[in-house]
């Protein structure tokens, strides 16, 4: 509980709302989401959608426009009216790794939108289909070496595309990447077979996993997951010197009214110090980490840098 007053403190959610902001909201709000359902980003939107609809008395509409590592949904935002009205449920993928990966971004993640509050942290696993005679990361990768150019790797988002790149740089293997539009396309391929390894959510996953349709060898995070606590991290598998985080931020287009940024703030601070709201996030194994909008803005920049810094030493040119 004091973790919660004190973020509300740092936002200044107790204050009394601005007169322009009295009557916000009055009609009900659309939350872009950059992937398609039942992906990990829709199913926590979803969760704090619902929950903050509620309060506000307006609802909030989950809107799913997957294509184009989320540059697609963040574009979309981008040009919308800044009245507090459209909102973009952004990820790494369309704030970090887009600007990165691309030699002229489709928009500038600092100057065309307005930040929020950071929304957590996305548990990832490597996963490898059965028939994959590896059950350790350091198998895995003899496996790989042994057998150049023979494994297929999926991808659904660019947290996979990046953070098997610099896997692969680092392990020294040679894979062959085959790209999806989005995490629930590509696990469908894994269990079936047509692909043998991923970088994959939680929320995708965790299901396969427990049936054993699929195989966890590590999760990225630095400690391991409450869900499947006898996967070690990929530090303990051999290799610390992987960073790479997957994280969520609402966002808004740029230069919204800051009495509009302050009550979406407050409203979904709330929701995420609501008990049932951090049970359904720990069932999704999704760390929340609420913010003030300026600690969401500095987070941005300096992941921008991070993925700059990774994707060299991947050896991934810019598009």
């Amino acid at each position: 509980m004091l973790r919660w007053l004190a973020v509300a403190a740092l936002t200044g959610v107790f204050a009394a709302p601005l007169p322009a902001a009295a009557q916000f909201p009055g009609k009900p709000l659309r939350v872009m989401v950059p992937f398609p359902a039942g992906s990990s980003t829709d199913i926590v939107t979803r969760i704090l959608a619902n929950s903050v609809s509620q309060s506000v008395g307006q609802p909030l509409i989950v809107e799913n426009k997957a294509g184009a590592d989320g540059a697609i949904a963040a574009s979309e935002v981008a040009k919308a009216a800044a009245d507090g009205y459209t909102l973009l449920m952004a990820t790494n993928s369309p704030m970090s790794a887009v600007p990165a990966m691309k030699r002229v971004p489709p928009y500038d993640p600092v100057a065309d939108f307005t930040p929020i509050t950071d929304v957590g942290r996305y548990t990832f696993f490597i996963l490898v289909h059965p028939s994959v005679p590896a059950r350790t990361l350091a198998e895995l990768i003899d496996y790989a070496r042994a057998n150049p150019g023979k494994l297929n790797y999926a991808s659904g988002n660019t947290t996979g595309i990046v953070s098997s790149a610099f896997f692969a740089s680092q392990a020294k293997i040679d894979m062959v990447h085959v790209p999806y539009k989005g995490e629930p396309q590509a696990i469908t391929d894994l269990v079936a077979g047509r692909v043998q390894f991923m970088f994959c959510s939680s929320g995708t996953s965790i299901t396969h996993i427990r049936e054993g349709k699929l195989r966890a060898l590590v999760t990225t995070l630095p400690k391991r997951s409450s869900l499947l606590p006898e996967v070690p991290t990929i530090a303990e598998a051999g290799m610390p010197q992987f960073s790479i985080i997957s994280w969520a931020g609402l966002f808004g287009p740029a230069r919204m009214p800051r009495e509009v940024v302050v009550q979406l703030n407050r409203e979904f601070v709330a929701a995420m110090g609501r008990a049932d709201v951090q049970a359904a996030m720990e069932r999704q194994a999704f760390a929340l980490s609420p913010s003030s909008p300026e600690q969401l803005a500095s987070l941005v920049k300096e992941q921008m840098e991070s993925y700059r810094r990774t994707l060299r030493a991947a050896g991934v040119e810019p598009e």
